[in-house]
């Protein structure tokens, strides 16, 4: 029988410490968020439905994102077991420097209409964490600005060709001279895929108000308070503005860019040289044989052609047939630092994040984008120490099986 007796306050005590509270709103938030999707719920209560579907949606249906998440959470990890890892190296080098993270920001357009900080907080936030900040086009950044964000750190600058070519090879020199180390010249956007939730929204540049944008700014005061006392808006390469962002687009780029272009911006730009938007196995062999010095599987985070095919399972076949010594990096629906761990067991070189740094950046400005490199850090590390490896060089395609809901029918 269990003998009872009165409760001892000085032992109660010391079984119950109280936590010391937290009077900082912002920093209580961000350290209650311990996923990368905990990040998407603050954010989508933070800012205006516009803003946020923006950033949170992709083309048409969205079958290109949902599936490309699904890739991930369908991975089956096979640890080693006596095999300990008290201390894992999570550094990497890529093309010709290093990175601390086996990540790096990718370029994402438009960002300070997500909160105001903009690639300010992205860039500042790479250099404290030792990875590269990669500057779209589309960016409300200047070049002169992202460097002066990052002065030391690994700036990299995305392009698109535009139909006034001047446009982006003038873009191309200045990010040459402002010590831009790496040109990822993105492929996959001949015109504007079908952003749906923006055209229901009214979504535009800049922003044009309606009853409903009212309506849904009333419980957001603070992004809009943000917006409209902070300077206005500059685009990288935009002159004019005004419209949807597929109006933008379409536009602006040239659905007419080739090898010919690339030739162009090879000769231009001093720098590793990299292409973005690569879909399937022969696009990748082409790229390797025509002297580039790496590619990004990427299908745009799932915001051009809807069904297209998903880079995370299309990584080993690429892998296989460009070889181990040409650089292959992979971007679309990473969430988590296990999808980052799973990409470089399946033989990617490295990776991008996109709209898991954007949740972040609108969740807490500088802060928040912290948040969501120390959250991807600390499941990159878990991971590693699970499966019983020290190092990223350790990991191997035995360690990842990818369960395939999506298979073949058979020709």
């Amino acid at each position: 029988m269990v003998k009872r007796q009165l409760p001892n306050p000085v032992e109660i005590l010391d079984l119950m410490k109280f936590k010391k509270p937290e009077f900082d709103g912002k920093k209580r938030r961000l350290e209650g968020a311990l996923t990368i999707n905990d990040l998407r719920t603050i954010a989508k209560r933070r800012t205006p439905k516009a803003a946020f579907d923006y950033t949170d949606g992709s083309a048409e249906g969205e079958i290109s994102l949902t599936r490309a998440r699904q890739a991930f959470e369908d991975v089956e990890f096979h640890p080693g077991v006596l095999r300990p890892a008290p201390d894992v190296d999570t550094s990497v080098d890529i093309l010709g420097g290093p990175s601390a993270l086996p990540f790096g920001i990718a370029p994402t357009g438009f960002t300070r209409l997500m909160q105001t900080e903009g690639e300010e907080a992205g860039a500042g936030a790479a250099a404290a964490a030792g990875i590269p900040f990669t500057l779209s086009t589309l960016g409300t950044t200047s070049i002169e600005g992202v460097k002066a964000a990052n002065p030391n750190g690994r700036n990299w600058f995305q392009l698109y060709v535009m139909r006034d070519r001047e446009i982006s090879y003038e873009l191309t020199r200045r990010a040459a001279t402002a010590g831009f180390d790496t040109l990822q010249f993105t492929v996959d956007t001949p015109v504007a895929g079908a952003r749906l939730r923006d055209k229901r929204n009214g979504f535009s540049i800049p922003p044009q108000l309606t009853l409903g944008t009212i309506i849904n700014a009333i419980p957001r005061p603070w992004w809009w308070y943000d917006f409209l006392t902070t300077p206005k808006l500059e685009f990288a390469s935009l002159s004019t503005t005004g419209g949807t962002v597929g109006e933008l687009l379409d536009a602006a780029m040239d659905p007419t860019i080739s090898y010919d272009d690339l030739e162009v911006i090879r000769g231009l730009w001093p720098g590793k040289l990299v292409i973005k938007g690569v879909q399937n196995v022969e696009d990748a062999v082409r790229l390797r044989d025509a002297g580039v010095d790496g590619i990004v599987l990427s299908n745009h985070g799932g915001r051009q052609l809807d069904r297209a095919p998903i880079p995370f399972h299309l990584l080993p076949k690429v892998r296989k047939a460009v070889g181990d010594d040409f650089t292959v990096m992979v971007d679309t629906g990473i969430m988590n630092g296990a999808d980052i761990v799973a990409s470089v067991a399946l033989g990617a070189d490295f990776t991008l994040i996109g709209r898991a740094y954007l949740y972040g950046l609108m969740a807490g400005g500088r802060q928040g984008v912290d948040r969501t490199i120390t959250i991807l850090r600390t499941e990159i590390e878990r991971t590693m120490r699970l499966l019983g490896v020290a190092s990223l060089a350790e990991l191997e395609p035995g360690h990842v099986t990818q369960l395939q809901r999506l298979v073949p029918v058979a020709k």
